[in-house]
């Protein structure tokens, strides 16, 4: 009897489960600590309705008159959507951690760090959309400015 209630669970979740979405974002944007510096990257996530997984690579460059370093970051993070996008805007917070290289002259730091932020993905045409997000990061180690501020907007493709 325990085998046929777990058939009839698992037909039911299936039945009433989204397919999973793929989406792959380019950005470009601004790190905002100690000085404004380009930041540009790149996103790449898998989710189900309403939670995501998303890994994220962005590479700061340096402005050595400010003392404001480059800053490198791969981070993992989970992204709590909306379910649905609301007149094309979908809202989204996020958060997560992974790993940093830091460089400034020859100071340089490698470490940990984590991130929380949000943003929205407003669609477009079709499958693409403009993705504009913030992010704080707290830097663990010897990292000359932490916590870190960056806005970007990007494109994003939705598969």
């Amino acid at each position: 009897m325990t085998h046929v209630r777990m058939l009839i669970f698992v037909a039911l979740f299936s039945a009433l489960a989204t397919p999973a979405r793929a989406d792959v974002t380019a950005f470009l944007g601004a790190n905002t600590t100690p000085a404004n510096r380009t930041v540009r990257g790149f996103a790449l996530g898998f989710g189900l309705l309403i939670v995501a997984i998303e890994f994220e690579y962005a590479d700061t460059t340096a402005d050595p008159s400010s003392l404001a370093p480059a800053l490198k970051t791969a981070m993992g993070k989970v992204l709590l959507p909306t379910p649905v996008p609301i007149f094309g805007f979908q809202p989204y917070f996020t958060a997560g951690a992974g790993m940093y290289d830091e460089a400034l002259g020859t100071h340089g730091a490698r470490g940990f760090g984590t991130n929380t932020g949000g943003g929205v993905k407003v669609s477009l045409v079709g499958p693409v959309r403009l993705r504009v997000d913030y992010r704080i990061f707290a830097l663990g180690g010897d990292a000359l400015h932490s916590p870190a501020q960056r806005i970007y907007a990007g494109i994003n493709l939705a598969f």
